[in-house]
């Protein structure tokens, strides 16, 4: 008799698993990838743990170096290192068009992100180490020279690069 009973059981467990795991994914937050309607093309708040990076698909969990990348239609994309937002947005049609908005490191507001200062050295969420600031200071560069690094693949990802700037 148990013989019989015992798949029928480890079934209707194995049922009550799956039903259990698709509702908790239901009942989770809701991340947001492309937010739409924001055709001020002004930075939006973004709240920790809600937003993915559109680059590296990581959620979003320290807004330091955060970048929103927004287009005449209203799409938002968001980015968690100006290093991916500036692969993201390599290939896209809008690349010039865009209004890129920059976390600054010196004055805790978004400025644009195409007359930003940017540090080499900064230890940022994927190890590019562009952080950026609204002040110049000695050794930070302009945003396209910021671009060329990171399309050159010089920063501090690459060892010879990070050695060369931080000495270690």
């Amino acid at each position: 008799m148990m013989r019989k009973i015992l798949p029928f059981l480890i079934i209707v467990i194995i049922a009550a698993i799956i039903v259990t795991l698709f509702l908790s994914l239901a009942s989770t937050k809701r991340t947001i990838i492309v937010n739409e309607g924001n055709f001020k093309q002004i930075p939006i708040e973004v709240k920790i743990g809600k937003y993915i990076d559109s680059d590296c698909k990581m959620v979003i969990n320290d807004l330091t170096d955060l970048s929103q990348v927004i287009i005449k239609n209203g799409k938002s994309w968001f980015f968690h290192d100006h290093g991916g937002l500036v692969k993201w947005l390599e290939d896209k049609k809008f690349k010039d068009s865009a209004v890129v908005w920059v976390m600054s490191r010196d004055t805790k507001k978004y400025i644009n992100a195409r007359t930003a200062f940017y540090s080499l050295t900064d230890k940022t969420a994927m190890g590019y180490g562009f952080g950026a600031y609204e002040n110049k200071k000695d050794l930070y560069v302009d945003f396209d020279t910021m671009r060329l690094r990171m399309l050159r693949g010089e920063t501090l990802k690459n060892p010879s690069i990070k050695k060369q700037l931080l000495g270690n």
